[in-house]
């Protein structure tokens, strides 16, 4: 079955995403669980955590439905060491907030050299970041998502994600996002039946499709291999409305997270309708 939903508000409280996410129709979500663009955040009260997940059981969220997304300001890889131990900590931070609301991943982006250090040690790093973290919690599944190659992000290319994995010491609790828009941009053509199906073997080939534990569904605004992480609304960019109707009918991408980050939220709940019709 297909789980599709949105990175829906959780402004007001986390307890309050999954009631946004019935109204759109959604059957998952993502949220963050603090705000992403700070590195301090005030603790999740008893009553968050209580209304979240009697909120979740009375909207027929399951954990396995929920993909929450990590800060933007986090760094695994940063070769800074006082600014990789602040990412390190914010990172346990969001692994915590994610056991107590009792979900079992965290989508997270790997990090980035800041052409600082070289691609291999970066990805080292973000792999002892993941260990150290993982070490001190219990439950959640640390989800890597591949990145636009924007910059000097790392983990654009299934080798590099391949990589970070066989660095984790507990792969049970390793995990893959694939985003549509990052990959296409990042020179994985999937816009065709054919590259469809060769990308998609070459993800299992190289990283497994076992560790696929959600995808987010974006439309690009920019070409392949562009390197421009620029996301559009479904059917309105330059992967087209194709590569959308082999996801829905794969059952490869069954029982997962689908998640829109697409740039126009009042369209949300058309736009689910739309990836169901298909």
């Amino acid at each position: 079955m297909k789980y599709v939903g949105a990175h829906v508000s959780a402004s007001g409280g986390v307890e309050n995403s999954p009631l946004n996410a019935q109204a759109i129709g959604a059957k998952a979500f993502a949220l963050f669980t603090k705000n992403q663009r700070q590195w301090k955040a005030s603790p999740l009260t008893i009553d968050n955590i209580r209304l979240f997940r009697e909120n979740c059981e009375k909207a027929g969220f399951k954990p396995f439905q929920v993909l929450p997304h990590d800060s933007y300001l986090i760094n695994l890889g940063n070769p800074g060491k006082e600014e990789l131990e602040k990412s390190r900590d914010s990172f346990l931070d969001e692994m915590r907030r994610c056991e107590q609301l009792g979900l079992d991943r965290l989508n997270f982006h790997p990090g980035s050299s800041l052409k600082k250090t070289d691609d291999e040690s970066c990805l080292k790093l973000i792999a002892e970041s993941i260990n150290i973290t993982l070490s001190k919690t219990h439950g959640v599944t640390a989800v890597i998502e591949n990145t636009a190659g924007q910059g000097s992000n790392l983990g654009y290319t299934f080798e590099q994600i391949r990589f970070i994995i066989d660095h984790i010491e507990d792969k049970s609790r390793a995990g893959v996002c694939f985003d549509t828009c990052h990959g296409f941009v990042a020179g994985y053509d999937i816009s065709t039946p054919d590259k469809f199906n060769e990308t998609f073997t070459a993800f299992d080939k190289i990283i497994g499709i076992k560790y696929l534990k959600g995808m987010h569904l974006n439309d690009a605004k920019k070409g392949l291999g562009s390197k421009i992480d620029r996301h559009e609304s479904i059917g309105k960019g330059t992967l087209g409305l194709e590569v959308f109707r082999m996801i829905m009918n794969d059952s490869r991408f069954d029982d997962i997270p689908l998640i829109l980050e697409t740039p126009d939220d009042s369209i949300w709940a058309e736009e689910i309708k739309l990836l169901y019709s298909l």
